[in-house]
């Protein structure tokens, strides 16, 4: 494993995302609304009136872990997939929505947001019920914050991977040891993004987690959730 997979993390694409992928695209449609399988060009998309959230994301990008989050909220979405090797994110309509031409990207009717975790957080603050204060809030981002820098670059860096373990996994498994989830005995938007990762373990790097029963406990969990299974499950 190589800095690469990190680059292409965390995320294999999703058993929709493969059909798609796999088969023969239309010359007229760039992007494909996968909830229903209606195909729809990206003017389409971002003129349509309807106020559905829009996730824009590629066959391996992070906005498989929006999906996960969105299906967990049962928010209605449309998922329209950029062909990144085509350069659809390098083309000037999608740079108007995030001029770093990266993805998962969400528009909410006139609001436009990039950065997976800056996502999950609004997401979560604004359709997820479960953020009821500041501190709350600061503790949910701390965990998302965390997944996306300190956990992703020590277990999917191979370089860092065999230090950063041994500091990262064994307080992981403690907090685990004693909740169900990361938050207490509720399920959050922080274990969508921490669990993720430690999931990713599993369908990516086959690590042997039996040294850490409480993980190993906590992401079987996890990938059980119905959403977990409908998004990330169904490669």
């Amino acid at each position: 494993m190589s800095f690469l997979l990190f680059i292409c993390l965390v995320q294999l694409p999703t058993y929709a995302e493969k059909i798609i992928s796999s088969g023969k695209k239309s010359p007229e449609n760039s992007f494909i609304f996968i909830k229903n399988q209606e195909k729809k060009s990206m003017n389409q998309v971002i003129n349509n009136s309807n106020p559905t959230l829009k996730l824009y994301g590629g066959t391996r990008s992070r906005a498989s872990i929006i999906q996960w989050y969105l299906e967990e909220i049962n928010l209605n979405y449309e998922y329209i997939l950029i062909d990144m090797a085509q350069q659809e994110h390098l083309q000037p309509t999608f740079l108007e929505l995030n001029p770093m031409g990266k993805v998962p990207v969400i528009v909410d009717g006139d609001f436009k947001l990039w950065e997976s975790g800056a996502i999950l957080l609004y997401l979560a603050e604004k359709y997820g019920n479960e953020i009821d204060s500041l501190e709350e809030k600061s503790i949910i981002n701390q965990w998302i914050l965390f997944a996306n820098s300190t956990l992703a670059t020590g277990l999917f860096i191979e370089a860092n991977r065999e230090k950063e373990m041994s500091k990262l996994l064994p307080p992981l498994e403690n907090i685990l040891k004693q909740n169900s989830y990361l938050l207490g005995e509720k399920f959050t938007v922080a274990d969508v993004a921490v669990g993720s990762m430690l999931a990713y373990t599993q369908i990516l790097l086959k690590l042997d987690l039996t040294a850490y029963p409480a993980i190993s406990s906590y992401i079987k969990k996890i990938t059980q959730r119905p959403a977990f299974m409908n998004t990330i499950g169904k490669r």
